[in-house]
């Protein structure tokens, strides 16, 4: 059985692999006017209903990562006594169905949160900015997907499988509120496979380039990239709504604005994201980040430089042995990882496990990973997160 293979025994889901669905449903057609998810049956609830669970609220849960949070709770089983839906006051109303159960979307208010012990909040920083504390002053645990938090310095920015030690002092039950920060998509993908190798041989340089799908923009991006494929492939001009130009059939430079140094926020988040994960300020970071026409699923080259050398033997045996990683690395067969085959999986894929032929000896390598944006890269880590403090 080659690597590629072991991939789809090692993940977690059993979602259908398609880059177009999750949970069954297409994620092109998400959006908030329709019914999302899990349609299951009263015979199929899980025991995932407990007494003896914490409370939740799912912040901006119509979109493409809070329909995500309820398919990683429902994939996991994650144990709650009650779960609140909540939304814009656009969304208040709409019904939903969650593991065999009907629940109406409520308009999320700063009296959304009492008696909540944990929410998932994913509906953009500045929702974040205004409800979050809000949350945490009535004793709830908020765990923030936005950029809001990621930077202050006393709160956490957590990759389970890298630094669970920076939010041990945060303990559920004791009434107690708290902000933990789920760090950028392209910094998790990436740290998950880094992670294991600095461990070993420190890092003290990492070089990133991006290859990011339309699902780190949203599910109204995926929608344009369909609209726009068709529409280029019919001889008509593309609709350009949420990208100021063409997104099919090109690639161009992340859309996060530009700073004053020439880089984008998206990429000097995979700087500052790095150094606050990794809890280590000197380590060198650079990155440039680019918008691909995937529909769902980033992937990433990432050149590292070691301060111990790090033979490429040794280190994919290491990635073979880290936790939420898999290995696909076959040079005979040209097969290594691509955003199709990790959509809708919570692993992360890694190859091209190479010496770096520019540096001297064993200092330095040469990795190329792919891991789902919707999945490990937002939902799966605030799930997890929310897991570590059961």
């Amino acid at each position: 059985m080659n690597a590629a293979m072991n991939f789809t025994a090692a993940t977690t889901t059993t979602k259908p692999h398609s880059p177009f669905l999750t949970g069954g449903v297409s994620l092109l057609r998400t959006s908030p006017t329709l019914l999302p998810l899990h349609r299951s049956p009263p015979s199929s609830i899980r025991m995932s209903l407990r007494d003896d669970g914490p409370s939740l609220a799912v912040v901006g849960v119509t979109g493409a990562v809070g329909q995500e949070f309820l398919s990683v709770l429902s994939d996991r089983d994650f144990p709650y006594r009650s779960i609140k839906l909540l939304a814009s006051k656009r969304s208040a109303g709409k019904e939903m169905t969650f593991e065999g159960r009907n629940y109406v979307v409520e308009e999320l208010t700063a009296d959304s949160f009492d008696d909540v012990d944990i929410a998932l909040f994913s509906a953009g920083g500045s929702i974040s900015k205004q409800f979050g504390p809000l949350a945490v002053e009535k004793g709830t645990i908020v765990v923030d997907n936005s950029s809001a938090f990621r930077m202050v310095d006393d709160v956490p920015l957590v990759i389970p499988e890298v630094n669970p030690d920076a939010m041990a002092h945060i303990k559920l039950g004791n009434g107690k509120g708290a902000l933990i920060a789920n760090p950028n998509c392209s910094t998790i993908i990436c740290l998950m496979a880094a992670t294991p190798l600095h461990r070993r041989a420190k890092v003290t340089r990492m070089v990133v380039s991006t290859y990011q799908a339309a699902s780190g923009a949203g599910a109204a991006a995926m929608e344009e990239l369909e609209l726009q494929t068709r529409e280029v492939l019919e001889g008509k001009p593309p609709t350009c709504n949420i990208f100021s130009q063409q997104y099919a059939f090109n690639l161009f430079s992340h859309n996060a604005p530009i700073l004053s140094n020439g880089y984008n926020e998206e990429e000097m988040k995979l700087v500052k994201e790095t150094r606050k994960i990794w809890n280590d300020i000197t380590v060198r970071v650079t990155a440039t980040c680019i918008r691909v026409p995937v529909m769902r699923a980033h992937a990433e080259s990432v050149n590292l430089q070691f301060e111990t050398p790090l033979d490429e033997d040794t280190a994919r045996e290491i990635l073979e042995n880290a936790p939420g990683v898999v290995v696909i690395d076959d040079r005979p067969s040209n097969q290594f990882p691509t955003p199709l085959e990790v959509s809708n999986k919570d692993d992360v894929a890694v190859g091209r496990i190479r010496r770096d032929v520019s540096q001297d000896g064993d200092s330095g390598l040469e990795i190329f990973v792919c891991g789902d944006q919707i999945r490990k890269g937002a939902a799966l880590n605030a799930v997890q997160i929310a897991e570590m403090l059961l």
